[in-house]
């Protein structure tokens, strides 16, 4: 419709055959709510992208999309089991929405909430708006606290501030989700490259649980792919604490200049001072080696670093049009629209 915004939804999916049915009912009520009150942003379609499941979730799925009551549900079989980050990028880039919206399988990110991110996006024409879990999400202290650290440790380690923030339920505007989904290679983390294109990245707090995990005590997600994700998150980040080893490299060779002139003045006019002869030149030498060792190695890491990202597909620019975000932000203040 003229002066609508259409939004597609995106779901990796591994194994929620006990919740796609429940998913896709709240999914289209959302979708029906949206159409009868007249919304200027509509769900015009559902992505599936089956990883290869271990249970009954692809021929559910197949179920459901040939039912013509469901023409706006899509599937996508995956050939093998690729992970949640392949999987949620291959769904992008086959979406056509204005904005899109990521979710997990499990109704742990549920569509009633699908507004709040948009309320939180329409404060300021934010490119990418993440939910924010109120409390614990997996009531488990080693899964909650162990992800918020890691997330707080690489966050200091790469200056990159939105990392504590990374949640694969997201509102992002279509046009970056998919710019950011066609450069991204096989090690790249989807949210790192998705802050390659831009800075407007905001949070919603939402009730977040996972009820899966809670009842159950198990996850899609082994430790092993939690392992790979956090390696992952490294790996597509320019990590800037390899700037301390430079720095440090630095200060070494300082030193040891410093001491060796030091050492000189004794020697000249104090050469009782030293008693043990040959240990000074020697322990200078290996710290201004040792110092000159640092800072190159730190600057050809460094170097390395930048080209792996630049073929990782770092862009040099991007251009992206909000022209449209004054239709949702005047609809959310309640404000009259022009259609």
């Amino acid at each position: 419709m003229e002066g609508t915004l259409s939004v597609s939804t995106i779901t990796p999916v591994y194994c929620g055959a006990q919740y796609l049915e429940e998913l896709i009912k709240q999914l289209e009520r959302v979708r029906q709510e949206w159409q009868s009150k007249n919304y200027p942003i509509q769900i015009v379609e559902s992505i599936f992208v089956v990883d290869a499941a271990k249970d009954d979730s692809l021929a559910i799925l197949k179920t459901i999309s040939n039912n013509k009551a469901y023409p706006w549900i899509k599937v996508i079989e995956l050939s093998k089991n690729f992970g949640q980050h392949p999987a949620t990028m291959c769904g992008v880039l086959y979406s056509t929405g204005d904005w899109l919206i990521t979710l997990d399988e499990d109704l742990q990110h549920h569509p009633r909430e699908f507004i709040e991110l948009f309320k939180a996006f329409a404060a300021s024409s934010y490119d990418v708006v993440y939910a924010k879990p109120k409390d614990s999400v997996h009531q488990s202290l080693f899964r909650d606290w162990g992800s918020r650290g890691y997330k707080k440790l690489i966050a200091k380690i790469t200056k990159n501030p939105f990392v504590i923030d990374f949640n694969s339920f997201r509102l992002i505007r279509g046009s970056i989700a998919r710019a950011a989904a066609s450069v991204c290679g096989h090690e790249t983390y989807f949210d790192v490259a998705i802050c390659w294109f831009t800075n407007k990245i905001t949070t919603q707090k939402l009730s977040l649980e996972d009820q899966r995990y809670i009842n159950t005590g198990t996850s899609s997600y082994n430790l092993f792919s939690l392992l790979s994700h956090a390696r992952r998150l490294i790996v597509s980040s320019q990590t800037k604490i390899l700037r301390l080893g430079a720095w440090i490299g630095i200060a070494s060779i300082l030193l040891s200049v410093a001491l060796g002139l030091h050492f000189l003045y004794l020697k000249i006019y104090d050469p009782e001072a030293i008693p043990v002869r040959g240990w000074t030149s020697l322990y200078l030498t290996l710290l201004f080696m040792g110092g000159l060792t640092s800072t190159l190695l730190s600057i050809i890491i460094e170097y390395l670093s930048s080209i792996s990202l630049q073929n990782q597909g770092k862009p040099l620019f991007f251009m992206v049009d909000r022209s449209s975000d004054a239709l949702i932000q005047k609809f959310l203040n309640h404000e009259p629209i022009d259609h």
